[in-house]
């Protein structure tokens, strides 16, 4: 049995411990924002947070876990109320199949929860290990200018 804290649950599971961590979230806990894309750690599809770092969670065994919580796109907001960066997607109309999206929301929040406001070049470099087939780069670095900027306001008081 492993324990693992998933969005801010604790979960007591039985897998073996070789498993990618993205079979248990798929099919023991039900989570399925991140998908399988590759299953070689090359798309970007499956990525969740793990601690403070992005990480593919096709390639990660469960065991490598350990105590670092878990957390996936559901973890960030509902349907009836997104987080902020997903609803920045929304409004920029950053999907089009949504293949890749959960995977790029996640590695996008983890470059926000470390640099509140990154610049053109850092958001670039940080979501380059993820494919969007689709070609929606451009709205999805608008999605990521939306809450930097919005985060930029909040620094500053709301003065711009």
């Amino acid at each position: 049995m492993t324990t693992l804290t998933v969005n801010g649950v604790q979960h007591t599971i039985d897998a073996d411990p070789s498993s990618p961590l993205l079979y248990v979230l798929r099919n023991q806990l039900q989570l399925n924002g991140a998908k399988f894309g590759c299953g070689l750690g090359q798309c970007g599809a499956c990525t969740v947070i793990v601690g403070d770092n992005p990480v593919f969670s096709c390639l990660l065994p469960v065991s490598a876990v350990g105590g670092r919580p878990v957390r996936t796109i559901e973890g960030l907001g509902t349907v009836e109320k997104p987080g902020p960066l997903q609803q920045a997607f929304i409004n920029q109309q950053a999907a089009q199949c949504g293949y890749c999206i959960a995977g790029m929301v996640m590695r996008a929040q983890a470059l926000l929860d470390k640099v509140a406001t990154p610049s053109d070049e850092q958001i670039r470099e940080h979501l380059q290990p993820n494919l969007c087939r689709c070609g929606t780069h451009m709205r999805i670095l608008a999605a990521m200018r939306e809450v930097a900027e919005s985060n930029a306001a909040v620094s500053s008081g709301g003065k711009s």
